[in-house]
């Protein structure tokens, strides 16, 4: 349960609220399918008739940041929370008080905050805007943000010019005629209402990183090492490490800026979320949004579509044996330019196909938290044939609620902030989650070398293959075909493979010299002379 008091530290600061919220709900999840026409309606009636809060009462309600154990601090941009949401602790701390949510909701009250986003995510925007003015509790859950940002995909698909909040930008785009000035930030300040779920929705869409997140720096920083080092330390023992000086001589680390990009692109869509977007309108967007979890312009195709970006950079010389290439136009999805404002980014995951991965940062800063594939992360519940992972909605709320665990643990995760100009290496089959300190530009790219080429070729054969495979139109048929590729480019490799890694397992196996000489039943040294 939260309290608001004991969550935000720093300097003493007034803060008048501000009818502003943000969350990523299943209800509101932005993996709509675009295209779905806007409303009929041409009408979003705003509530006139709901209790506001005297200026002088608001007054006496400013919440004041202090000093609390947890040593929270709210960004300098931070707006006040969503029409005045306080935390359910509060309500506990409020002598007499009532919560005004379960009132406004009538029978509906029993149902969780989710399940309540999770209904009303089925409604249109104009439903939306009707049932807001029928009490105060319906007026924060219909405003509640997701919901009309999953209405903007929806409707618009990536057609849209972002309005500084989703509400403003589905009413511009899809009713013209209404007056958006009146959507924008104005809003109802509502007296008593408390609730965790929307609370932190606005919490972690507006919290600095704690120093104590960022501190940990424990991954292995390496600078001009040969390839075979690389091979013999990292990549055949399957560790982590951060590359410095292998970018030197990108053109990209020199020309990709926003300037350069938004004209090379002008015109080109690329992927963000679940729709296609010009460059210069996501920018557009990740300027102004304050969300708990913002859209990612993460596109796999960039090279084809701007085929100069794919000649600003050349691969490190570390990850050059891509043996996936065999496949040529068939080959799965393995190149990414990645652009995103500070909080973007990719919570808990494993790369897919078993394949490993280098992230080149090109402009801004990441942060980085890897666990080795035996290592769940705390907080993350993958289904039993890892075809689905359940983790926090927001990598601000992992970090709240579960970050602090890992300190206790024999095997801690591998972190760092890579910065522009360095490269991190993960290797197959272990978790990382990234998170952007600052608007950052970046490229990544999957690739199998023949370091784990037998683990990729296990994976694409397993039963539910077609489930877990990604990146390809045909998941059932990619093992047969890169296997085969493989045997035709290199006559004998497979074979060679399995045959060390048989010679590996058995060397693992045999007994040192202080086994061979110790009485397994006496538990002591034997001597034969």
């Amino acid at each position: 349960m939260l309290r608001f008091r004991t969550l935000l530290a720093g300097p003493s600061r007034k803060r008048k609220k501000n009818p502003k919220t943000r969350r990523r709900t299943r209800a509101a999840r932005s993996d709509a399918v675009a295209g779905k026409q806007c409303d009929d309606a041409d009408v979003l009636r705003q509530p006139h008739q709901l209790e506001t809060v005297p200026p002088e009462e608001e007054e006496e309600e400013e919440e004041e940041e202090e000093d609390g154990e947890l040593g929270f601090r709210l960004k300098r941009s931070a707006r006040s929370s969503a029409y005045g949401v306080q935390p359910l602790g509060n309500l506990f701390l409020s002598p007499n008080a009532a919560n005004s949510r379960n009132a406004g909701l009538g029978t509906l009250q029993n149902l969780t905050d989710e399940l309540v986003l999770e209904i009303l995510g089925l409604l249109s925007g104009t439903q939306l805007g009707i049932l807001a003015t029928v009490s105060k509790s319906f007026y924060v859950f219909c405003n509640h943000e997701p919901l009309w940002r999953n209405l903007v995909l929806e409707a618009l698909g990536g057609d849209f010019l972002f309005n500084g909040s989703w509400k403003s930008t589905y009413v511009a785009g899809c009713h013209p005629s209404f007056d958006v000035g009146s959507v924008g930030e104005s809003g109802l300040a509502v007296r008593d209402f408390y609730s965790d779920y929307v609370f932190q929705s606005w919490l972690c869409a507006n919290l600095e990183m704690k120093p104590e997140w960022l501190e940990r720096d424990n991954i292995v920083r390496k600078r001009g090492i040969s390839v075979e080092e690389f091979v013999r330390s990292f990549e055949e023992p399957n560790k982590p490490v951060l590359l410095e000086g292998c970018m030197d001589g990108w053109s990209a680390l020199e020309k990709w800026n926003r300037e350069y990009l938004v004209k090379t692109c002008t015109g080109v869509r690329f992927s963000v979320g679940p729709v296609e977007m010009r460059l210069e309108d996501y920018l557009r967007y990740s300027d102004q949004t304050r969300e708990e979890r913002p859209l990612y312009l993460f596109d796999p195709k960039f090279g084809e579509k701007v085929p100069v970006l794919g000649s600003d950079y050349e691969v490190p010389i570390y990850f050059r044996e891509d043996l996936f290439s065999v496949l040529g136009n068939e080959r799965p999805d393995y190149r990414w330019i990645i652009i995103g404002p500070s909080g973007s980014g990719s919570s808990f995951h494993i790369d897919p196909n078993s394949t490993s991965a280098w992230n080149a940062v090109i402009t801004g800063s990441k942060k980085w938290v890897l666990f080795p594939p035996d290592v769940v992360p705390p907080g993350v519940h993958p289904s039993p044939d890892g075809a689905e992972v359940a983790c926090p909605v927001s990598i601000i709320e992992w970090f709240m609620n579960f970050y602090g665990a890992t300190k206790s643990w024999e095997k801690k995760p591998v972190e760092c902030i890579c910065k522009a100009g360095e490269v991190i290496f993960v290797p197959s089959g272990w978790w990382h989650m990234v998170i952007n300190l600052e608007e950052s530009i970046a490229i990544t790219q999957n690739y199998v070398s023949s370091r784990n080429l037998l683990s990729v070729l296990d994976f694409l054969k397993k039963p539910n293959a077609s489930t877990l495979v990604s990146g390809t139109r045909d998941r059932v048929n990619l093992h047969n075909k890169f296997k085969n590729a493989i045997e035709a480019k290199f006559p004998g490799k497979i074979d060679q493979l399995m045959l060390e890694a048989e010679e590996k397992a058995a060397l693992q196996k045999k007994p040192s010299f202080w086994d061979s000489v110790t009485d397994s039943k006496a538990g002591a040294f034997k001597f034969s002379f």
